[in-house]
Parts: C-alpha cells; structure tokens; sequence
C-alpha cells in the first residue's frame, strides 16, 4: 500500500472534522500525495506523531491512514482541543486514527475558520511605593487578646553598689489588663519599671515587651510602650501644645495627626485653655495630666506608669481612670506602681507585692489579699514599723 500512496498523482484532499458537542469549527488541508515516505504522506494528509506524552503513531498505522486517504479522499481531521487524550497507537478497522498536533510539528498548519482564543490570566501590578509592609512581630496594629503575655520578667537583678534594689523579680502581665505593684518606699518599684521601660539595663535577667527581647531589640520595644515616669523629667520651657508636639515627632507621627490627637488628649484632661502655657507653670497635677497625654499620644500598646495619680486631685483622677479603662478594654495593658492601696484594690485586676526588692505575693487582688484588705495584707507582708521611742521631747512645747 505504500507504493501506491508514493505513485498516486496528486491529490486534495479536504479534511472536515466531524464537530464536536457544542462546536462548529472546520478545517481544511491540501496535501501533495508524492510524498517519498508513508509517514511523510500520513503527515501530508493531515496526520501527525502525537504529542511527546503518548508514544508516536506507528509506520503501519500511517500507511493504513494514507490508503485510506487515497481511496476515499476524505479524512476526519482532529479538532483541537485542550486537555483531550490522545487515542491509543493502532487504528482500529473502519475509524480514522486522531491526534493532536502541537503548535509547531508540522510546516502545513490546518487553517481553522473559527479558532478559540485562550483567555489572559489576570495580572496583578504591586506598586512598590505604596505596598505596605507586615508589621513586625512588636509593631502589630491589631488589639492585642486577652490571655496573651504583654509583659515578661524572668530573674530581674539590679544592684547599685553594694544596694540590691531588685532581687530576682519575676512577673506576667497578661494583655489587655490593669496590673498594679505595691510597695513601701525603696521597695524597688520605680527601678523595676524603669528596666520594663527601657531607662535602666538590668545587671540580670530579661524583660519581653509584647514578644520583643528589651535587652536585644530596645527600639522596637519601646516603639510599643508609652511611659510616665516618676520624677516628670521633661522639657518644661515649651508649651503644653508644643510638648504634644515634639512628642508626636519622635514617635513619627504626621503633623496633621499630632494637631488632631493633641486636641482630642487636651479636651479629655481638660487641658484646652493650658496649652498655650509653657509647662513650667503648670502644676504637679497638670504637669502630670500633660505627661501622660504625651504618652499616649502614638497609641501604645503599654503603658508603664509610674506613681500616675500622685498629686492629683480626684476630679482629675477619675477623668484618667476613665481613659485608662476605656485604653484597657480596647486591648490596651497598664501597669503601675501606687501607694494608694484603695485605688489599686478597686481598678486593677491582678497585683504584686514588692518588698526589698522581692515579689513577696503576686495574682489577682483576690488572691493576694487572702480575705483581708489590700491594705492590711501589704501591712502584713512588709511588716509594721517598731514601736516609736525616743521622742518624748516631741510631746512637749518649746515656747
């Protein structure tokens, strides 16, 4: 049969592809049946070697095509289609071999009267300027959960000369709570919050802020934290409106933000008609009022405050309470040092006893105060002072 392919005079031969359910295209190929080869004539008539994930068509299956081509001058020519597997090797009697032809395999390419054009994945374009940048693990926007540790002390040991003001200091301050530390006076309190806020290095031990090691990465810790501190060292020769200021600025605010949430701190501590005063003629009260303002200013995730409601009066301390309850239940984590026993008992959930630079009790208020006062518990714990002698002078009047 391959001799009579080769001898045969030429020929067109039109290949119409029977449609397929739901299509109409056609093709149409001429061939030149003097092809020299069976396969070259199998090629001419249309026919092609597979695509290389089935093996090619066999010599005898494309001399059987090209007779069949020759006698009947008609072939049924495939349609391409994607995905569709190809037939097996041999051709059964009576039915025309199909393949799929790739792209480029054969130099006479079917002309398709209607051709499916494949549909463009959609391309998304990431502008590198304005493509945010995930926070990192100490700059989350998102509130943090109640359950998870915003502050972790393991070991904590400061000593100055021969003074060991902090003594292996452990504590958790869950998230989004009110922890309070009480303490009589050179307890350790204030340098204990002066590590957590990053003012003082401690000689051993480690602080996390929210996750962030203080001692490895001291920026980022403290980018999350705003403090008050104890002894309101501030730049007190500017006004109450450009301290808010120059506190937004280091904390990278925006102008525009600084002015709106300066306005909204002043207004919620009733500091509207002082913030045109240089500070310096503020009072203790409203020195404090202007400080904590300039530490929540950049919205922080902690707050570490230092004696907070010392020197202020109750109208004012009520105001701040508010503010720090509604900071708290929004996500927010406090913790403060007090002597006033009444305060920390009524607005913190969990405290800590700190008494020679050792947390002699810690937990929530119930637990700590064990069926007592809050106040009488401390008493007991720190011990009272020994009866008073040696004053008898006192009771008498030098005029």
């Amino acid at each position: 049969m391959g001799d009579s392919a080769a001898a045969a005079d030429p020929a067109e031969v039109e290949a119409a592809a029977p449609p397929a359910p739901g299509e109409t295209a056609t093709a149409t190929v001429v061939a030149d049946a003097d092809a020299d080869a069976p396969a070259t004539a199998a090629a001419d008539a249309g026919v092609v070697e597979a695509p290389d994930a089935t093996p090619p068509v066999h010599a005898d299956a494309a001399t059987a095509i090209a007779a069949r081509a020759e006698d009947a001058h008609t072939v049924e020519a495939p349609e391409e289609e994607a995905g569709a597997a190809p037939e097996s090797d041999a051709a059964p009697a009576g039915v025309a071999q199909e393949a799929v032809a790739p792209a480029a395999a054969d130099p006479v390419e079917p002309v398709l009267e209607a051709e499916a054009v494949p549909a463009e994945p959609a391309v998304v374009v990431i502008d590198p300027e304005t493509e945010v940048e995930p926070p990192s693990s100490g700059e989350e926007s998102a509130a943090a959960e109640p359950g998870t540790e915003a502050i972790r002390i393991r070991g904590l040991v400061k000593q100055f000369g021969d003074n060991r003001a902090v003594d292996g200091v452990d504590l958790t301050v869950p998230a989004a709570s009110f922890y309070g530390i009480v303490g009589p006076n050179g307890a350790g309190k204030t340098t204990t919050l002066s590590i957590v806020a990053g003012l003082l290095r401690a000689d051993e031990g480690s602080v996390l802020i929210c996750g962030i090691d203080q001692a490895a990465e001291p920026l980022a810790a403290k980018r999350v934290m705003g403090v008050l501190p104890d002894r309101l060292r501030t730049f007190d020769r500017l006004t109450g409106r450009q301290l808010l200021y120059y506190y937004g600025l280091l904390r990278g605010l925006a102008a525009d933000v600084i002015e709106k949430r300066a306005a909204d701190l002043a207004r919620a501590f009733d500091l509207g008609d002082a913030l045109n005063r240089v500070v310096s003629d503020y009072s203790a009260g409203m020195t404090k009022k202007i400080m904590l303002a300039g530490a929540m200013i950049h919205s922080p995730r902690v707050l570490v405050l230092d004696e907070p409601f010392e020197s202020v009066d109750p109208v004012s301390s009520a105001v701040i309470l508010d503010i720090l309850r509604a900071y708290v239940s929004h996500g927010g984590t406090v913790i403060l040092s007090s002597h006033g026993m009444d305060l920390v008992e009524r607005v913190c959930s969990r405290v800590a006893i700190i008494v020679n630079g050792e947390v002699l009790a810690e937990g929530t208020i119930d637990e700590v105060r064990a069926g007592q006062t809050l106040e009488s518990r401390f008493v007991e714990l720190a011990g009272s002072s020994s009866e008073v002698e040696g004053l008898e002078w006192l009771h008498t009047f030098s005029d």
